[in-house]
Order: structure tokens, then sequence, then C-alpha cells
């Protein structure tokens, strides 16, 4: 059986506060909500991309309070009411469930593609293809669906996907059932990884039935699922915004790769999980680091968003808007201004921008958060 593209709805996760962007990255104007990368913001990017397969009518953005205007004033065609607000983030496996319990009184046979609102990919067409591919796989029974990256290196900061047996062919994607998913690795074990061509690096993009994905909750996840049932049968009423502030923070705040993915594929019975390797040109686009990586012509070349000159540099990454900028014996620097700061760090160290965020925090500046 083949999906039909009128049962299948995006599920765009963009609730997250991306804090290695500081101090682009904010608060209400988080890493999606920003063109990071290219003129158009990184979530209107991901919408973009899926357009050719998803009308905005069958698009849903699981957000948060503090960011659901911008959300909404970027993506007007998405209808707002399938704009969804979390009153506290819990982690994945609640925002997908969020949905998936809206989804469900329109038609529980639906299916969801569940995709992340900040990543990068470069070949938008074969992604498209592939993702037609998993739409197919999740529609023909019980299935879990996720993508997998083909590695280009020996990562520690993903998550991988061990994939076992021969492939299958569906839209001539290789679908391959999925024998376990691993944590981040150290770094021998990383090399381990690719060499040996069977691992993936899993970027949180899933496929599956509304009906798979509820009854996987309620197998791994009960308490949550008996809250959304109670507040599922608010939706629609005056009541629903109360019930959710009352039920949505009691959640537990855990991601779906180890709420229900990962015991699903050892749990035999509980649903068949597949992986389909993608290889797209993706990026997750963690940091500024990152950004240099993916946009730079050539190694050691000096990155500015203005007119600038270099000497006796090479591999700094500027972020200075209407700026001239002169760089002189500088190396592998990341510098990015705002009207009230500025952030100076080794481009190796970009993945700390994080730990300036958790002292603002603490030291309560809430203006430069």
């Amino acid at each position: 059986m083949t999906a039909k593209p009128m049962l299948a709805h995006a599920v765009i996760l963009a609730g997250g506060r991306g804090t290695r962007f500081w101090p682009r990255s904010r608060t209400r104007t988080p890493k999606q909500l920003l063109n990071i990368v290219g003129e158009r913001t990184m979530l209107q990017q991901t919408v973009d991309r899926l357009a050719p397969l998803f009308s905005p009518s069958r698009m849903w953005v699981v957000t948060n309070d503090e960011q659901a205007a911008a959300v909404r004033c970027q993506l007007p065609r998405v209808p707002g009411a399938q704009i969804l607000n979390e009153p506290v983030g819990r982690n994945t496996a609640a925002a997908i469930a969020l949905a998936a319990i809206h989804l469900a009184r329109l038609d529980p046979a639906a299916l969801m593609a569940v995709l992340p609102a900040d990543h990068f990919i470069a070949q938008a067409e074969r992604y498209r293809r592939i993702v037609r591919a998993a739409l197919d796989v999740a529609a023909r029974g019980e299935n879990l669906v996720v993508l997998g990256i083909v590695p280009t290196r020996p990562e520690t900061g993903f998550g991988y996907i061990e994939r076992s047996g021969a492939a299958s062919r569906v839209r001539r994607a290789p679908v391959y059932r999925v024998r376990r998913f691993t944590e981040k690795p150290p770094p021998n074990r990383a090399r381990q990884y690719v060499t040996s061509g069977r691992y993936l690096w899993n970027a949180g993009m899933f496929f599956w039935r509304v009906s798979t994905f509820l009854d996987c909750l309620k197998k791994f996840l009960p308490a949550t699922h008996g809250a959304l049932e109670r507040l599922a049968d608010s939706i629609g009423t005056r009541r629903y915004a109360a019930t959710l502030r009352r039920i949505y923070p009691k959640l537990e705040n855990i991601s779906v790769d180890y709420a229900l993915m990962e015991p699903a594929s050892r749990v035999r019975g509980a649903a068949n999980v597949f992986v389909l390797p993608a290889d797209i040109g993706w990026s997750d686009i963690g940091s500024w680091a990152a950004v240099y990586d993916l946009l730079a012509a050539a190694p050691g070349a000096n990155l500015s968003t203005g007119r600038s000159v270099f000497v006796d540099a090479a591999g700094n990454f500027f972020w200075c808007p209407g700026k001239f900028v002169a760089g002189i014996g500088i190396r592998d620097l990341v510098v990015v201004e705002t009207p009230d700061a500025l952030l100076i760090c080794p481009r190796d160290r970009a993945q700390d921008v994080c730990k300036i965020v958790n002292w603002l925090d603490a030291h309560k500046l809430r203006n430069l958060l």
C-alpha cells in the first residue's frame, strides 16, 4: 500500500533555545527563527523545503509561548490553530505527543513526518524523495521509521543507528531494519562505527502513523499517554488552555529516542523499526563553527558579513552587520556582534558558547537572554 499524500502531515519541532548561537540567538528569537545561513530563517527554509510535499493546511509547528508570535509572523500561511504552544519544555517525546493528540482528533490513520526546524539540507529534492519513501514505509503497518544520515567523519556529538540485514527497496530508496540505537560514542568507537559501514547518524527525523505512535506511547510512557488523553478531551473547548498549563509540566521530560525508539527496537512485538540512509548534504548547524564549515569556500578562508580586509589572518568568522571589519595576525576566531553584546572565541571553542548563556542565566541577566 502506498501512502496517500493527503493523509500525511508534517510536524515541525521549533521550540529550542539555540544557546550556542548567542548573542544572536535569544529566548524570543532562537536559532530556528534567525537567518543563520541564507536570507530566510531556518524555520522558513524548513517549510520551503517541505512545501512540495505538504500544503500549509497539513503543516503543524510545536513551539512555546515565548516564540509563538514570531512563528506565526514567519509562517502566515500555516493555520494558527496548528501552531501548538508548549507552556514549558518537556523534550521531544511530549512535543510530538502534543501534536499527535491533535492529529488523532482529525484522523487517527494519518501519517506524521516529525522534523526539526533548524537543520540545513543542501540536496532538497533528494531529501524529498527519501521523505516520500519513509512515508510509504510508515503507511505499511505498525512501523516506526527514522532517517539516518550517512556519516562523513567519526563524529562524537551525535547518536548513531546500527542497521541490520539486507536492504529492501521502497521508491528505489534502501530500507533497513534497525538493530539498535547507540549513545554518543567516544572517538575510538566512533571511528569503528564509520569504518564498519553499518552505522548512521541519528538526525531526529521520524515517520509513523498517528495510531502507531500513540500505541507505543501507551506502552512505553503510560503516564504521559494517560495525561494527554485527558488533555485531548478538552481540545476545541475553553478548558483547553488551562488544562494544558496544568497537565503539561507534569509530563516526563524525555526524548522520543529514549522513550520510544530505543525500547521499540528491543521489545519484540512493540513496532517495527526501520531506517532509511539519507545522503542529503545535512548539517545540524550546531554552532558558529559549523556555520563557518558550511560557508567557507576553502580551508582557512576568512568570512565576514560585510566588507572586510584581512592581513596575515586565516580561518576567521565575523558576524558584524553594517561594519567594515579589519583583521591582522588572527587565526580561527569567531566574532559575533549585536547591539548589546559581543562574542569573541576561538572557533574550536564555539560549542562552549552555551556556558556563557548558563552564566547569564545564573546571574539573572535576563536582558541578555
